[in-house]
């Protein structure tokens, strides 16, 4: 099924990425009003006709999670109710995505309740990438694109010439991701043991691999308050690592992060902008950012044209 004009729109989470994505496919961001009332509350009105119109909004649920997550719902909300033909919400970074599963007595799965939101607000489709858990597609009853940013990763890395590389996965569920990431660079892997006590807190119990006297990257999904990604390092020191890099897909960088970062031996932290970085970068000059605007662009070009969003993993 043929849908009609691409017509592109950004919400005010991310509002650079939505200009590169917009760049790459060389089509304009189109007219929308987003502003908030005095007691906080969200109004939009679109300034295009979507009509019969194939629309996507770019839109990162970043902090503030609740307020950006909020502006999504009512933009869907806005564009389903002026007769577009498809919806499709692009979100680089899908929060509430931790809470995926019944982990303890009588707490939410708002991976879910998320999905079910936007379900409701009248998105016809989901544009994501690395969502903390794959399984979350399946709360969607529409289509999911589940893009990867391992390519941007693997060229950033590739650039560094790392020596005696060893990626390490920070826990036992990312172990997939840094697998297929040794894999392609034929280097050696290395997993941590670790127990999460609290919410945003994990003791490291022991290390799996041999990483003495080599360089190691740790690769993760989402790097929130550094304090595993920092824990990992100081176990991987302890063991005899030489140098320390990492990797993470969502800077979500909240709280003691950026100065826990900037305090710890690791060399450089690449970091893709699903979420803003601009004023992280002011404030840790660790932080390498790459750009997955050219990855969603053509995913969303993809997307429109009815051809194969999983190729350019292939």
């Amino acid at each position: 099924m043929m849908y009609g004009e691409l017509i592109l729109f950004s919400g005010r989470a991310h509002p650079s990425l939505a200009q590169g994505i917009a760049d790459y496919l060389n089509t304009p961001l189109r007219r929308v009003d987003c502003f908030n009332f005095s007691d906080g509350e969200i109004f939009v009105q679109l300034h295009e006709n979507v009509r019969g119109a194939d629309t996507y909004v770019i839109q990162p649920t970043c902090k503030p999670v609740n307020e950006n997550l909020m502006e999504l719902l009512i933009m869907l909300d806005a564009i389903k109710r002026s007769s577009a033909s498809r919806v499709t919400a692009v979100i680089p970074y899908y929060g509430y995505a931790r809470q995926d599963k019944k982990d303890a007595p009588r707490v939410p799965i708002t991976a879910k309740l998320v999905a079910d939101l936007l379900s409701q607000a009248g998105a016809d489709r989901i544009l994501t990438m690395d969502l903390h858990a794959p399984q979350i597609q399946a709360y969607f009853d529409m289509p999911v694109d589940h893009l990867f940013a391992t390519p941007v990763l693997l060229d950033a890395i590739r650039s560094l010439g790392i020596p005696d590389l060893v990626i390490v996965s920070p826990d036992a569920g990312g172990v997939e991701r840094a697998r297929a990431v040794a894999k392609r660079l034929n280097c050696g892997l290395a997993i941590v043991d670790k127990r999460r006590t609290a919410p945003n807190e994990a003791s490291i119990m022991h290390i799996i691999g041999d990483v003495e006297d080599r360089s190691v990257l740790i690769l993760d999904d989402i790097i929130d308050t550094a304090g595993t990604l920092t824990h990992t390092v100081d176990a991987l020191k302890e063991k005899g690592a030489n140098r320390v890099f990492a990797a993470g897909v969502h800077g979500v960088l909240s709280g003691p992060a950026l100065e826990r970062i900037e305090s710890s031996p690791i060399e450089q932290v690449l970091i893709t902008d699903t979420t803003p970085l601009d004023e992280k970068l002011e404030r840790c000059g660790k932080l390498k950012p790459l750009s997955v605007a050219a990855l969603l662009g053509e995913a969303i070009q993809r997307i429109h044209s009815n051809s194969s969003v999983s190729s350019l993993f292939v």
